[in-house]
């Protein structure tokens, strides 16, 4: 989760989707806030423990900031340096995770598949905005944590696009790599805020609209393929944070008309290798999430 939620366009939630961890991730966090009042009323802390279940989400957030420590500086040079082969390898990943997703729902009819076609649209809609541009600030840092860790949660839409749309993605990406600490705590708070309410918003969805919910987040999820797609032309530059010249508008091109354009290959074979090695990582995870659930369920 935390590989993909560096790449803009990727979401950490898709990942957690496929593993089959996401609705207990939910419940997790939705129980922290009420649980830790009743902590306040002196119940035990193992208590309050067991309820959010405190083991899981510290190991997953331990993995998650772990990945993206590790990641930072590996991610930002293949987006560089290698973005045809990352961007394929992300394409295929969020092409099979629609099908994993998909089959979820119990029972498709036709306002299930209005709500896919809403889902792509706001998806389409979000990816196709234009970039803002924001001066870094520790207010900036807080609002850019509260609205893209809302973004992050969910599949298909991308917590590291919300902060390019927000102008904040090179501040924060450098936060991490440089160890800003203040920055990053800032930032945190921002996530851990915005964490808390949209997983109580989402709780509830999937308790009273689950297939509905199911089908919107596919939506979302095929939505942002066009953020994915690994032939872009740019069209305009914006100034990165260090005078560097970064990508501000591009379009979607095919590979043929990719290669007029740059004079450089397509690198076509490379972009379907990485793409299905993707897609098998996919249904591995999803194969293994499955024997986990299975043999969970033999214990109890």
């Amino acid at each position: 989760m935390g590989a993909a939620d560096i790449v803009p366009g990727v979401s950490g939630g898709t990942i957690a989707f496929i593993t089959g961890i996401y609705e207990h991730l939910l419940k997790s966090l939705q129980s922290i806030v009420p649980e830790f009042f009743n902590l306040t009323k002196n119940r035990k802390f193992s208590a309050f423990w067991q309820e959010i279940d405190g083991t899981f989400l510290i190991t997953l957030f331990s993995g998650i900031l772990l990945s993206v420590l590790i990641f930072a500086k590996l991610i930002g040079y293949l987006l560089v340096n290698h973005p045809i082969p990352l961007w394929s390898f992300f394409f295929g990943l969020i092409v099979a995770s629609v099908s994993i997703v998909g089959k979820q729902v119990s029972v498709w009819n036709i306002r299930l598949f209005l709500s896919v076609f809403m889902g792509v649209v706001v998806a389409y809609f979000i990816t196709q905005l234009s970039p803002a541009s924001v001066e870094p600030s520790y207010l900036n840092a807080f609002l850019s944590g509260l609205i893209a860790i809302c973004a992050m949660i969910l599949p298909g839409i991308s917590g590291s696009f919300i902060l390019v749309m927000l102008g904040t993605y090179s501040f924060i990406l450098d936060a991490i790599r440089e160890f800003d600490l203040i920055v990053l705590v800032v930032f945190s708070s921002g996530c851990l805020i915005g964490l808390l309410s949209i997983a109580n918003l989402l709780v509830w969805a999937f308790s009273h609209f689950r297939n509905m919910t199911l089908a919107l987040l596919t939506g979302f999820m095929i939505g942002a393929l066009t953020k994915v797609w690994p032939w872009k032309e740019v069209l305009t530059y914006r100034e990165g944070r260090h005078g560097q010249l970064v990508p501000l508008l591009e379009q979607n091109v095919l590979p043929s008309t990719y290669e007029l354009i740059s004079g450089a290959p397509s690198q076509i074979t490379l972009a379907i290798i990485c793409a299905l090695i993707a897609v098998v990582g996919v249904v591995s995870l999803e194969s293994f999430a499955n024997v986990s659930k299975n043999s969970a369920s033999e214990e109890v």
